[in-house]
């Protein structure tokens, strides 16, 4: 497995992937729009978005950041593995790698929104906290880099 910036080449393979990881989870699997240009929506703004690959060079994990305007904090957004590939250490490695990401641009509070009902986003509200997150409001959690 290797993390690497996200590169438009892989964008229908990263769509699929989130789309099958969501379809696991028993979601609709719908896409959200800022996945589709990752460009104009992590990148142009001056924020990051990463791709795990595995040997075949396929997407089987994601996930970015997007900063919050007038902070020096920031948003872990679309952390997605493949459902194949989940308890293997990729979701930890992309989100130390979007971490690290993140203290290199200063941020200095990394935040996530989780969804709800908790208990269809049960894997994010047990991930996080093993990360160092608390929750700070209803469906929030935060960290100090």
């Amino acid at each position: 497995m290797k993390i690497k910036l996200y590169e438009d080449k892989y964008r229908d393979d990263m769509i699929f992937m989130v789309l099958e990881a969501k379809d696991a989870l028993g979601r609709v699997p719908r896409i959200n729009a800022d996945l589709l240009d990752v460009k104009a929506n992590y990148f142009d703004r001056g924020d990051r978005f990463w791709i795990a690959v595995n040997g075949d060079d396929r997407v089987i994990g994601c996930g970015g950041y997007s900063r919050i305007d007038g902070t020096s904090e920031a948003f872990v957004h679309r952390l997605y593995v493949k459902a194949s590939e989940k308890r293997k250490g990729i979701g930890s490695a992309l989100l130390e790698t979007i971490e690290a990401g993140m203290r290199e641009s200063g941020v200095t509070v990394s935040r996530v929104h989780l969804g709800e009902p908790q208990t269809q986003w049960f894997e994010s509200y047990a991930f996080y906290p093993k990360h160092g997150y608390a929750e700070y409001a209803p469906r929030y959690m935060k960290k100090e880099l």
